[in-house]
């Protein structure tokens, strides 16, 4: 992977998070003022915007942290047809 792209990838991560958490939270204060209800949906923002931030965390490494296997011959399957 190209090293621009990839610091580009890195650099974008913890605004990822924070943006994640942020909307679960200000999400919940405004559902808890909305409908009268102090801590729950502020709760449940603050976990759901976690979730959703680790679990894309997640998928954004992904690809950095598996190796690629392009081109690379397949060693369980021999290309002489299974025969010995």
């Amino acid at each position: 992977m190209n090293r621009r792209l990839l610091a580009l990838r890195l650099t974008g991560l913890g605004w990822y998070v924070a943006t994640c958490i942020v909307v679960g939270v200000v999400g919940g204060v405004l559902l808890d003022k909305w409908l009268g209800l102090k801590p729950l949906f502020t709760l449940l923002g603050v976990l759901f915007g976690t979730t959703a931030a680790f679990y894309g965390l997640f998928k954004m490494i992904q690809p950095l942290i598996t190796p690629e296997q392009f081109g690379e011959p397949d060693v369980k399957s021999p290309s002489n047809g299974g025969n010995p």
